[in-house]
Parts: structure tokens; C-alpha cells; sequence
């Protein structure tokens, strides 16, 4: 899942990691399309579920964001701490 869909969206800069069913990945998702929007950063969301070495790695740790590629945080997003990395 993308935070939107057309040839002039914004290169997806973070990344979140959560599955469905997932409270804590519900608040993430929240706070990082509300920053990427501030910010006009790219975004978009993978499912653990979907690949077996994702959930094997990050089972305990969901939601993961990684900025640029590496991972930034886990269980929880603050909203401030994103901003910082993003700029």
C-alpha cells in the first residue's frame, strides 16, 4: 500500500512494516501519513504476513518504519522524530 497512486507522487522515502489487526500499526500508519503529507514525502506499507523472512525477523517488533532504507523505529512512531529524519 502506497500513501497514493499516479506518475507525481513524491519517491517513497519511509517505509512501514505492521500486519492487519495490528492497533500499534494503526497509530504508525496515522502518524506517518500525516507527516509524509507535511513534508510531501513518499510512503508506503508491507504486510509481515505477506513474506515469511519479514515476519521471521520483525514478528515482536511491529510496526517497523525504516527511512531511506534503514530502519528507524519500531512499536511506536513519534511524529517529531520522523520530521527530524526526513529533513
Amino acid at each position: 500500500m502506497t500513501s497514493a497512486g499516479g506518475a507525481a507522487d513524491p519517491p517513497v522515502r519511509v517505509l512501514l512494516l505492521g500486519r492487519d489487526g495490528c492497533h500499534l500499526c494503526d497509530t504508525a500508519r496515522a502518524t506517518i501519513e500525516q507527516v509524509a503529507a507535511e513534508l510531501g514525502v513518499g510512503w508506503e506499507e508491507r504486510s509481515i504476513d505477506d513474506d515469511p523472512d519479514l515476519r521471521e525477523r520483525y514478528a515482536e517488533q511491529i510496526p517497523v518504519t525504516f527511512v531511506d532504507g534503514r530502519q528507524h523505529d519500531y512499536w511506536r512512531v513519534d511524529a517529531a522524530r520522523l520530521r527530524a529524519a526526513l529533513s
